[in-house]
């Protein structure tokens, strides 16, 4: 599956992805500590929702483009708060332009304390991407592989922080190579939360994927599922996944007040499904 992600920024699975990704860098800010963010798999970090790549899917009108001036309940919106800002939907007004990728999303969300390590392959991105972060001491961006990064960067010199892997799914055994870095990266430092997005196209893959994490010896994994629509008979991006170890304590019971939330303004067929399950527990 490509996904390349100029295509798809702004859809149902980046919304989803960067509301975990706010819920818990704001949980990590509850301490005065410094703490570090590492993106593997960064992008360019800011998408024009009027290019041709943008256009041609369309698939922002799924994702931002509904929730963008929903009314949603107090609880909801005090949860989607320092998502909305941070994407620029609180002050909004009108058209949707663009749509901020991971990378700046945490950016916005960090304090003067905190660092951004920005990793992305693609040279022509990674250029693009040094560019949007030029002049800001706080982020580094890395011309690097994002698997490799997670044997050079861990554990960071705060001892503090979130690791976010969101590989573009482009090549055979992604699932794989995902649980594989995983397992090295926690025996280097298992104290760090980790997020893995994944994306929910091929069911038996995804339960396998999921099986090997449960046997996998790392003792809290949190799985997020969230499905738009029942499994698709031809290949289709059905839903997406976000496997968090090391969760925040409050993370759970938040997902289960934003996802079915979510899925009501999101799902295109009312048979589709979201759950919040434990993999592994202590």
């Amino acid at each position: 599956m490509n996904y390349r992600h100029a295509y798809h920024a702004g859809n149902f699975a980046d919304v989803v992805k960067h509301i975990v990704l706010s819920r818990i860098i704001e949980y990590l800010k509850r301490k005065d500590a410094p703490f570090r963010v590492i993106d593997t798999h960064a992008g360019i970090g800011l998408y024009d929702l009027s290019s041709e790549q943008a256009a041609r899917t369309g698939e922002w009108l799924g994702g931002i483009g509904r929730l963008a001036g929903k009314t949603l309940t107090p609880e909801v919106a005090t949860l989607l708060g320092p998502y909305l800002d941070a994407a620029g939907l609180n002050d909004a007004a009108g058209e949707i332009k663009s749509y901020p990728g991971s990378p700046l999303i945490t950016r916005r969300l960090l304090r003067k304390q905190d660092r951004l390590f920005a990793v992305e392959l693609h040279p022509e991105d990674a250029a693009e991407l040094w560019q949007l972060f030029a002049g800001d001491i706080q982020t580094r961006v890395l011309e690097l592989d994002g698997w490799l990064a997670l044997g050079a960067q861990l554990p960071p010199k705060e001892r503090r922080g979130l690791v976010l892997v969101d590989p573009p799914f482009e090549e055979p055994g992604e699932f794989e190579r995902m649980a594989d870095a995983l397992a090295k990266a926690h025996h280097r430092w298992p104290g760090g939360v980790y997020a893995l997005w994944y994306p929910v196209k091929n069911a038996r893959e995804v339960a396998a994927f999921r099986d090997r994490l449960k046997q996998a010896g790392i003792p809290k994994i949190l799985d997020l599922r969230f499905d738009i629509r029942p499994p698709s008979s031809e290949p289709r991006l059905d839903g997406c996944g976000m496997a968090i170890v090391n969760p925040p304590y409050p993370l759970e019971a938040e997902m289960k007040a934003v996802l079915p939330a979510l899925h009501v303004l999101l799902a295109e067929d009312p048979r589709a499904t979201w759950a919040a399950e434990w993999l592994a527990r202590e």
